[in-house]
């Protein structure tokens, strides 16, 4: 799968590569999403804000697509799904880097515009899809895996699809912001979805007992 990299284009036989302008030109990316959404944002806004100029952002970035990519991924960072031995609370933990980056002021003037954008250039697409999203999936999943081998999710689950509910929640919050993403939305998926594919073991000692009046 190819992926695009500011890092792999090669800077020739000239001066060295101030990485300064590189972190300059993302934050100022990140700002500039927030403030002004997708639909407005220009390369010509960046350099201003960034203190360079357009041909050093376009040697760096083909098109405002791939900046705008770039910055997106550096700004939501790795994707930190722990191994404590707790499975609830490694998928919990992984899924609020999602819900903290979509919860982000700007969200609902960046994603469905830079999605619907990205409906013309397939291979683009791809290389989104594998930066921002491939990486989460991959570690959401060796989550999962290590808690069907604990003996916490029946081996019987269907993984793929359990990705998808856990993870399209939040997507779908951001691309039609119908309900917000809360500060227990991650909590509260996670222990949702558990319910429906936990073993008796884990709901024995994780389900909150039913009280009746």
């Amino acid at each position: 799968m190819a992926t695009f990299d500011v890092r792999s284009i090669p800077t020739g036989r000239g001066r060295p590569r101030d990485h300064r302008i590189d972190e300059a030109v993302l934050a100022a990316t990140m700002r500039l999403l927030e403030e002004g959404g997708y639909a407005d944002f220009t390369l010509e806004g960046v350099a201003l804000r960034a203190g360079t100029t357009k041909p050093a952002i376009r040697r760096r970035w083909p098109s405002r697509r791939h900046l705008v990519i770039d910055a997106l991924v550096t700004a939501m960072g790795e994707a930190p799904t722990p191994d404590t031995g707790c499975t609830h609370c490694d998928l919990i933990v992984g899924i609020a880097t999602l819900t903290t980056a979509f919860a982000g002021p700007g969200t609902r003037r960046v994603w469905p515009a830079l999605v619907a954008d990205l409906a013309a250039d397939p291979a683009l697409a791809e290389t989104f899809f594998a930066r921002l999203f491939d990486p989460r999936r991959a570690a959401t999943a060796a989550a999962l895996r290590r808690g069907i081998a604990r003996g916490d999710i029946r081996p019987d689950t269907d993984l793929d699809l359990l990705l998808d509910l856990l993870a399209s929640t939040t997507y779908y919050r951001a691309l039609f912001g119908h309900l917000p993403i809360t500060d227990t939305l991650a909590e509260d998926i996670v222990m949702i979805v558990m319910s429906g594919v936990a073993t008796d073991t884990w709901r024995a000692e994780h389900e909150r007992p039913h009280t009746h009046g």
